[in-house]
């Protein structure tokens, strides 16, 4: 009977057998180590039983909140940038990385010691910007004394592995040797270049260069170009080639070619056959060896320079192009933007490309909002230190599919009919019915503006409604002239003098008379103003003011010498003709007729 009773109580509890009991107790573990993980990465489920009171290890040598825990735990997702390029500068170290970078401010510049590699040093960056729509470009201090320049960069709060920022690419290129740039035109390669010794101003023969194209990397073995071609012409900094024909005919084999300049001579100059697309990663062909050899046989400038098909350069608009757009470069002049971008919008421009010279100055913030008011402004970051002409140039590239019409002016410099405003004549749309006025002619093709050069007027403080209206002086005598090309009739070559450029055989320009239009060019503001134009040129061939040269020159404050130092009397300086034409004209157009207020002047609410 007990037996029996055994064999029944067996049946019963057969269920709990060994093999479930391992697998029940498996879930419990992993179900309290999900609970654990939970606690620890975030605190969007807390943890608030009073039962339960995890405890957790900490080193000996910290102590971690919560918080830092938490970014202790997120940190160890986060792997190093990988550093494709680097630029030297006089003033700083340019990182180009592939990388899309959201949060700057947790990022590190980390240096390694010249005779020591664990020896490193870490020192935030100090500016991050986004770069060709492919690139990132990282601007860090200069490495300190016996530190390497061949930089790294890692998220704050991961340990420091330098090995790993290093394991790619050590390459550090200096600044005054570098192809930079490169873009597409048409069946051609426009390359932008650093060192070439090309005469100012002036064409220069190109039978001395050739462009390579290939996909040689910094982080990968020496594999060669895959293919070169000739240069067509040659100016400044640029030199034009024609591309390779399999590029020609799918530009997609290009997306992210590096491409640099030859100094060769014409005699290894041939036309090698491109390899196909599948083997174009890897070719190992006789053209490929054929490459090699002659690469070795002439002078490659190092490179940085890389080819993207972007589409928004090369795509007309669908609805025609826009009359009249705008171009310029500037450093640290956020505060002039406003002003200049909506008078002038006023006066009829409808596009604008603000090529951003590494300013600090919040300028990205200026230009969204000024976007976000359906004023059509994009930025263009250009960390390429005095290349104002070459910049100019690249513009003109990315404008012409856009525009009939491109002017090249600063943002101190302001349009101004006198004859309109003495007649009391409507001004809104002005410049751009002047334009329309020549796009279907045969013959012109740049329209030229005198400039009237304005002081300090008087004045101590930056003038509250602008400067349109704040500067009243100037000198008697113009300045120079600033221009409005049409980009689609400039020479090859791209070839501009600071804001005029060279025009294709059988075009012209027109000097429009002072008496019709003039600009205003508020060149010599306050000296709080001025102290800080002072220091920085973004002209090629114009000497900071702080260098010793060319004392006579009109791109010098006559007088100021070469230290930012205030000249006696300043603020009445520069003043021969008082001019109150251009504020009469805003005032009269653009003032608000109850509150007087200027469009660009903020609202105090």
């Amino acid at each position: 009977m007990e037996s029996e009773q055994r064999l029944k109580r067996k049946r019963i509890y057969r269920p709990y057998s060994r093999a479930q009991f391992l697998s029940r107790r498996s879930l419990i573990l992993c179900l309290s180590f999900f609970v654990f993980l939970m606690f620890l990465s975030s605190e969007r489920f807390p943890i608030r039983t009073v039962s339960f009171h995890p405890v957790v290890s900490v080193p000996s040598l910290s102590i971690l909140s919560k918080n830092s825990l938490q970014d202790s735990f997120h940190a160890k997702l986060r792997f190093p940038l990988s550093v494709k390029d680097r630029v030297l500068f006089p003033d700083h170290l340019l990182l180009l990385v592939s990388d899309k970078i959201d949060e700057a401010e947790k990022l590190d510049c980390v240096y390694h010691k010249v005779l020591n590699h664990k020896d490193v040093v870490r020192q935030r960056v100090l500016s991050v910007d986004e770069f060709d729509g492919f690139r990132s470009v990282v601007r860090c201090p200069l490495p300190p004394w016996n530190y390497s320049a061949a930089a790294g960069l890692m998220w704050r709060g991961h340990g420091v592995d330098y090995s790993l920022s290093l394991r790619s690419n050590r390459t550090v290129h200096s600044w005054d040797r570098l192809v930079y740039e490169a873009a597409f035109d048409g069946k051609t390669a426009v390359v932008f270049a650093k060192g070439l010794n090309l005469r100012p101003h002036k064409e220069s023969d190109p039978n001395r260069f050739m462009c390579q194209f290939g996909l040689k990397n910094s982080d990968e073995e020496d594999e060669g170009f895959v293919v070169m071609t000739e240069a067509i012409v040659a100016a400044q900094e640029v030199v034009r080639c024609s591309l390779p024909s399999s590029i020609r005919n799918n530009r997609d084999l290009a997306q992210g070619i590096r491409v640099t300049v030859v100094l060769a001579s014409r005699n290894d100059v041939e036309h090698v056959r491109m390899p196909s697309a599948v083997r174009f990663r890897n070719s190992r062909s006789y053209d490929h060896r054929r490459n090699r050899m002659r690469q070795k046989e002439n002078i490659a400038v190092p490179s940085v320079a890389k080819l993207y098909n972007s589409k928004s350069y090369q795509t007309k608009r669908n609805d025609g192009k826009f009359e009249l757009c705008a171009c310029t470069m500037l450093w640290n002049q956020a505060p002039a933007l406003r002003e200049w971008i909506m008078y002038h919008t006023w006066l009829g421009v409808e596009r604008w490309f603000i090529y951003d010279n590494n300013s600090d100055d919040g300028i990205q913030d200026v230009i969204e909002e000024l976007d976000f008011q359906d004023y059509n402004v994009s930025r263009h970051t250009w960390p390429w230190i005095k290349t104002q002409e070459a910049g100019f140039s690249h513009c003109a590239l990315r404008a012409r599919n856009e525009c009939k019409w491109v002017g090249f002016f600063d943002v101190d410099e302001f349009y101004y009919f006198p004859r309109h405003h003495r007649r009391g004549l409507p001004g809104q749309n002005l410049l751009r019915s002047l334009v329309a006025n020549y796009s279907s002619s045969r013959t012109i093709a740049e329209i030229r503006t005198a400039c009237h050069s304005f002081g300090p007027s008087g004045l101590s403080s930056p003038p509250l409604q602008g400067v349109t209206v704040g500067y009243t002086c100037r000198l008697q005598s113009p300045e120079r002239h600033k221009s409005i090309v049409r980009p689609d009739l400039l020479n090859e070559t791209l070839l501009n003098v600071v804001h005029h450029f060279q025009l294709k055989k059988g075009f012209r320009y027109l000097n429009v008379p002072e008496s019709s239009i003039i600009i205003n060019h508020y060149k010599y503001q306050v000296w709080e103003t001025f102290r800080a134009k002072f220091f920085r040129r973004v002209a090629t061939y114009v000497v900071d003011w702080q260098e010793n040269q060319n004392q006579g020159s009109k791109d010098r404050a006559p007088g100021l010498g070469t230290e930012a130092i205030e000249p006696p009397n300043w603020r009445k300086q520069f003043c021969e003709v008082w001019d109150t034409g251009l504020r009469d004209f805003v005032l009269a157009n653009l003032a608000d007729p109850a509150a007087g207020s200027l469009p660009w002047e903020k609202s105090l609410l």
